[in-house]
């Protein structure tokens, strides 16, 4: 009877095997290519990765699908389907990739942009839109964002003159700006410029912050193949433990330093003041902790991003002097030449063109080519296929952005294409959208506006030697840079100059 018994059992659980296979094989997944044993296709992932996965789509599809060593990915490259995942799937697709970069680089992935959906994402949520990127906020902190733009004019203005051309190296003095527009928001100061070359803090910063975004930037193969992360075959895991322990020590430091001046204006106004002192009554709410993640998200998403953005868009214009001469006139015809754009920050939503010229530069060229990706928490459908859960997404926001469908001449500059019409959310999506879409899009846009009006406004432009500027990317990490760097010539404007010499002085 009992051995009976266990053979019935057991062919049961045979047949329960058997029948899940079967459901499982006859789910229609998206459609893919032949994949490689344990590789997969990570043998097909050459750089820049947004156009060879905009390749394969045209091969296989808007929506396709690979597999990255063991982990099954969904690429999504329409805006359709990027309309039906963060919208329709907005929910089942909230969740995180759990990225071993994150783990040691991200508080063990539970930090705003790393942490998987949840009370404790919602609780950060609230606090970056309510306590850190709030309208009052951000009106409280404009004056950072002034004084940083500032600083920025002025070597501008020293380098040049009214009656010639000087060269300018364009990369380092953006990337200093944004900088320190987030590290004095976050702990009032400034750890890039000259005047900061000698110090041992803003030393420090700057090579913690080289290998965060060096080691952060790409895929790290053991994420997708266990035996290289079980055995640390590269000495990654070492690298970004000690890393994250280094990075860790820093941060702490910022916050003991503001908790230790909080009684000062300037450390108040910070970002960890601010929170330090909600810390007192709600302490569990704002941790140590919490305060050193989102500090560490503003670092990571707020400076190579918006410096790529502006870098991009400078370009642009060097190449479309058309452009840039409308972008002027319309400056000079609502502000004169005795007003400043930098002082006239209420000013820049009604400047359409310049507006247009920010929109058709990131759809051209957006600084988050790849969206953060996406992991699905359940079974969904997505353009009639059926996917699992714990799937990877990738939506191609470079690919969305050049489709011929929805884009007239898509891999022309023509800012004039935005006119004043308002552009579908899933059609242009350099900050991504849904709950998951990025909640610095108000500074990112006033750091853009105020920073790319001024240059125009101030001073003249040309190509150096005249020749086109090369538009080739780097390879994309956080952000997707220029492989070559931008240099330009600058002359400050006759027209501008009391202007200038006065906001300066």
């Amino acid at each position: 009877m009992e051995e009976s018994l266990l053979l019935y059992s057991s062919l049961f659980i045979v047949f329960l095997l058997i029948f899940k296979l079967f459901l499982t094989k006859s789910k229609k997944l998206p459609p893919s290519r032949f994949a490689l044993p344990i590789l997969g296709h990570l043998h097909l992932l050459n750089q820049p990765l947004h156009r060879t996965l905009q390749n394969l789509s045209q091969k296989y599809g808007p929506i396709f699908s690979l597999k990255f060593g063991s982990k099954l990915v969904v690429v999504v490259s329409s805006s359709s389907a990027a309309e039906e995942c963060l919208s329709k799937n907005d929910l089942v697709l909230a969740n995180r990739p759990h990225f071993t970069m994150n783990k040691y680089l991200g508080y063990n992935s539970t930090t705003l942009v790393s942490s998987s959906y949840g009370e404790h994402w919602r609780n950060l949520r609230h606090i970056t839109m309510v306590e850190v990127f709030s309208p009052k906020r951000l009106n409280m902190l404009t004056g950072v964002v002034r004084d940083e733009v500032k600083i920025l004019l002025g070597k501008l203005q020293r380098v040049s003159a009214v009656d010639k051309f000087t060269k300018v190296e364009l990369r380092p003095l953006i990337s200093a700006l944004t900088f320190n527009i987030i590290t004095r928001m976050i702990a009032g100061k400034r750890f890039f410029g000259e005047e900061v070359d000698g110090n041992e803090e803003a030393k420090q910063f700057r090579q913690l912050v080289g290998e965060m975004f060096a080691d952060g930037g790409g895929g790290y193969p053991g994420d997708f193949l266990p035996l290289i992360k079980y055995f640390d075959l590269t000495g990654y895991i070492k690298k970004v433990t000690n890393l994250g322990r280094r990075v860790d020590m820093f941060f702490q430091g910022l916050v003991d330093d503001v908790r230790r001046n909080k009684g000062s204006l300037e450390s108040g106004n910070t970002m960890i003041g601010h929170l330090l002192s909600l810390q007192e009554s709600q302490p569990e709410q704002y941790t140590d902790e919490i305060i050193k993640g989102l500090a560490l998200n503003m670092i990571a998403g707020g400076t190579h991003t918006v410096a790529a953005t502006l870098e991009w868009a400078m370009s642009n214009l060097l190449n479309n002097s058309r452009v840039l001469k409308k972008a002027r006139a319309e400056l000079d015809a609502s502000l004169g030449s005795k007003k400043l754009v930098l002082d006239e920050i209420d000013r820049l939503s009604k400047l359409n063109y310049l507006q247009n010229i920010i929109s058709e530069s990131s759809r051209l060229n957006p600084a988050a080519p790849l969206l953060v990706p996406h992991m699905s928490s359940d079974y969904c459908t997505i353009g009639g296929y059926n996917v699992p859960p714990n799937t990877i997404f990738l939506v191609n926001a470079w690919a969305i952005h050049r489709d011929q469908k929805i884009w007239d001449d898509p891999t022309c500059f023509n800012p004039e294409r935005f006119g004043s019409n308002q552009v579908d959310a899933y059609k242009l999506l350099p900050f991504g959208v849904g709950r998951r879409a990025c909640p610095g899009i108000g500074l990112a846009n006033r750091t853009v506006g105020l920073t790319l009006g001024s240059l125009i406004q101030c001073f003249e432009w040309e190509r150096v030697d005249g020749k086109e500027i090369d538009m080739v990317e780097g390879s994309a990490g956080i952000a997707m840079p220029k492989l070559e760097p931008l240099d330009a010539l600058c002359k400050t404007r006759s027209f501008m100059k009391d202007a200038l010499i006065q906001a300066l002085n």
